[in-house]
């Protein structure tokens, strides 16, 4: 399957450039800024490169397109990558400026993000990362209740980002399940004759899955038991679409005063195989493989049984606007590039 870009209009990017008042070599310096800024790796844009974006030669990668939004503070439809989604504004990014009263701003940020940030719980989840951020700046203590914030989707979604974004904003730490649980599980795939890599056979979903999951849950089990907030970050696909699995999962929380919310991040076949490709990771081999197997399984509309944030990341859209949202809150620029950090 080839990575389609539906809606690029190359031409967008240099009328927006050139509207800036911008020339190329000072784009290419904004684009190294925005690189550093979001702690991509890989190459940068030199003066070619963007050259042949602008010309349609080459399609920027989803790093880039990440960097060209934050340096031109424009949307991805709006910079002319991809069409606008329903409800997106092909244009800048709609924040609000920056005042004093910066609990209400980022409130409103959030809550009027792009098409991003939207179902029943959206105003609670919103409101708890805004009362982290507040006192995080302020240096006082939350007063808000421990949250163990559950964030779910399926690979490529752009659930790792969000999650990142969610912990740059509150200082809650992120458990991300393949980092967390990746040496016990090749290790056990390796002793039972298999790929480390496997992710895909009936041994791993009913021998080995359990227990990555079951090393997770004891972790954010533990965080609750502080009462400690924290991000945690897998597909949770089978979890979060059972009621039961949920309500027990809340109830333990509950009795150590910690309260449970999800967000769940959703995307297209098209983005999530581009952001699987360019991640260029062992466990996905199988997927890119089978990708039309593996699509054909994925249902466009799963949810999780209860109330939770809708993260609409098609197109790369939500986390795009994250982006803009650090760096106007002060969450992106103090960040530098880390170990493992996304490639550009």
């Amino acid at each position: 399957m080839g990575i389609r870009h539906g809606g690029w209009r190359p031409e967008r990017l240099r009328e927006v450039r050139e509207a800036r008042g911008l020339t190329v070599s000072e784009t290419g310096g904004l684009l190294r800024e925005a690189v550093r800024a979001l702690g991509l790796t890989g190459p940068e844009a030199a003066e070619r490169e963007i050259r042949r974006h602008e010309t349609g030669e080459a399609y920027p990668a989803p790093g880039l397109r990440r960097a060209y939004c934050l340096a031109l503070g424009r949307t991805e439809s709006g910079l002319g990558f991809r069409d606008a989604l329903p409800g997106e504004a092909a244009g800048a990014v709609p924040l609000p400026a920056l005042t004093g009263t910066w609990h209400a701003d980022l409130r409103a940020a959030l809550e009027r993000s792009p098409g991003p940030l939207t179902g029943t719980a959206a105003q609670d989840v919103c409101r708890r990362i805004a009362s982290a951020w507040s006192a995080r700046r302020a240096g006082a203590a939350d007063e808000a209740r421990p949250t163990l914030l559950l964030v779910c989707g399926y690979a490529g979604s752009g659930k790792s980002e969000f999650a990142r974004f969610v912990s740059r904003m509150t200082g809650w730490p992120v458990l991300d399940k393949d980092p967390l649980a990746r040496p016990l599980v090749e290790r056990l795939l390796a002793a039972a004759g298999c790929e480390p890599d496997d992710r895909h056979s009936v041994f791993y979903r009913e021998q080995v899955r359990p227990q990555e999951y079951a090393c997770l849950m004891a972790a954010a089990d533990a965080c609750a038991e502080a009462g400690a907030s924290a991000v945690l970050s897998a597909p949770f696909v089978a979890e979060v679409t059972d009621p039961g699995w949920l309500e027990r999962l809340a109830e333990r929380c509950a009795a150590h005063g910690t309260d449970v919310s999800v967000a769940w991040v959703h995307s297209d076949p098209e983005t999530m195989h581009e952001h699987i490709t360019f991640r260029a990771a062992a466990r996905d081999r199988w997927k890119l493989g089978h990708w039309d197997a593996y699509a054909a399984g994925l249902d466009p509309d799963l949810r999780p049984a209860g109330p939770h944030l809708l993260v609409d990341n098609r197109g790369g859209s939500a986390v795009s606007f994250t982006d803009q949202v650090l760096r106007l809150f002060g969450g992106a620029a103090a960040e530098s590039p880390r170990k493992g950090a996304t490639h550009v």
